[in-house]
């Protein structure tokens, strides 16, 4: 069957929305399946960068339609923002090829209070969310109490709804943790009849974008129809696979397609691993291979360019490392991928000395190739030196057009992960790649 999917291999800002945006060119579909705006998809087209949070990379080319599946969390305030900044850049981001599940849950103010306070109330155990309300809004869908996109087609029934689940966060608020609105007017109090009404009359622009996306999805993947599949954030953040509990609400591995989007189990043609040349993450957790210092600065960048290594959501500085090949093996199984898409290859130009994780040590001992994923932070990374490169690569189309120092460093990437590299990127705009036969 005609299925790309393209997932994250770290955790989550591996350049995705910069490949799906060149998958996307031989796409007839592209749809999401997970997360919610907590996610940051940045392309640049010429002069022009666009920052998606909830519709497909694959808007920006003018062939595709696109579909964001039942499994994904929706703001409507945010995905509002989105079309009128689409369509400001002159992208056609109407009814007419954007589609949005009825299935998809929604997510309220009251959702991003809740997470807000939710995590302040973690004190020092926090798990630094983005405090957009993904969490709260996953755990009503569990919970089976959740609003879904389909509501929004009961104009009549809408505002009942809406004002019940307001009403619902702000008793939770007030007697789960003991916030009143006298306390603290900025972060607190909750207008339940202002908030519902306000988001009523946002929520209800949305109605023209709200279709069974799944059906289309099925019926076109029939009729031999290309679907390229955009997972968001990364497979270590996998709510049962990743680095539980600094982890996201969803499934975030390439199965996820399936039941994400509301379409069968069937043959995938391609399995794309999206991973950095080197290692970010955004947020708390584990991260074995981190670097501190000036080294960090040297891959993190300084903020000055979009290129830099800060969160395209958040605005937060990127935690950095060296490639971490254990857990890039880990989630090349766990995520059934084919080949890697290896992004920022260009960042590592001018270092004279390269590193990449092997393998790991556990107290003082070979860990071999099996670690336990709730005990990550315990273990300690051995590592491997190559040797760096001085040449800019930023103008190479080939492989032949790198220096050999960084040809030897994708081989060895390929080695580690067991997979071959297809596409590398060596800077932001889209001619500057080099796709691999």
């Amino acid at each position: 069957m005609p299925i790309t999917i393209a997932v994250g291999t770290q955790w989550g800002d591996e350049g995705k929305g910069r490949v799906v945006d060149l998958l996307s060119d031989a796409a007839d579909l592209v749809a999401r399946f997970n997360g919610g705006d907590n996610a940051g998809h940045t392309v640049t087209v010429g002069q022009t960068t666009f920052k998606l949070h909830l519709v497909p990379s694959g808007i920006i080319h003018p062939q595709t339609v696109c579909l964001m599946g039942n499994g994904m969390v929706i703001n409507p305030l945010s995905f509002l923002s989105e079309i009128e900044a689409l369509t400001a850049a002159g992208v056609d981001a109407s009814p007419a090829r954007l589609f949005v599940s009825q299935a998809a849950h929604l997510i309220t103010p009251a959702h991003r209070l809740l997470d807000q306070v939710q995590e302040a109330a973690r004190g020092a155990g926090h798990l630094g969310t983005t405090g957009r309300g993904i969490g709260p809004a996953y755990v009503d869908k569990t919970a089976r109490s959740g609003l879904r996109a389909g509501d929004i087609l009961d104009q009549a029934g809408l505002p009942a709804k809406v004002q019940a689940h307001v009403e619902q966060v702000d008793c939770l608020i007030r007697q789960l943790y003991h916030r009143e609105a006298d306390e603290n007017p900025r972060s607190v109090g909750i207008d339940v009849a202002g908030i519902s009404a306000a988001f009523v009359e946002k929520a209800t622009r949305m109605a023209p974008y709200i279709a069974d996306a799944g059906a289309m999805a099925r019926k076109s993947l029939a009729a031999g129809k290309r679907l390229l599949a955009e997972g968001a954030q990364g497979a270590l953040l996998d709510l049962d696979q990743g680095t539980y509990p600094f982890v996201t609400s969803s499934c975030t591995t390439a199965t996820g397609l399936f039941g994400g989007l509301g379409i069968g189990i069937q043959p995938v043609q391609r399995v794309v691993g999206i991973t950095k040349a080197f290692q970010t993450r955004v947020g708390d957790g584990p991260f074995p291979t981190e670097l501190a210092g000036e080294m960090a600065v040297r891959l993190r960048g300084t903020g000055a360019n979009p290129w830099d290594e800060y969160g395209t959501t958040t605005g937060r500085p990127r935690r950095v490392g060296w490639l971490d090949g254990v857990l890039l093996r880990y989630v090349v199984e766990i995520s059934g991928i084919r080949e890697l898409a290896v992004t920022k290859l260009d960042i590592l130009s001018g270092m004279s000395t390269l590193k990449i994780c092997t393998t790991y040590t556990l107290k003082g001992r070979a860990a071999g190739d099996e670690f336990a994923m709730a005990r990550l932070g315990e273990y300690q990374p051995v590592y491997e030196e190559l040797p760096g490169w001085n040449e800019d690569v930023s103008s190479a189309r080939r492989m032949q057009d790198l220096p050999a120092a960084a040809r030897s460093y994708l081989r060895r990437l390929e080695e580690i992960a067991g997979v071959p590299v297809s596409l590398v990127s060596v800077g932001a705009e889209r001619e500057q790649v080099i796709r691999v036969n």
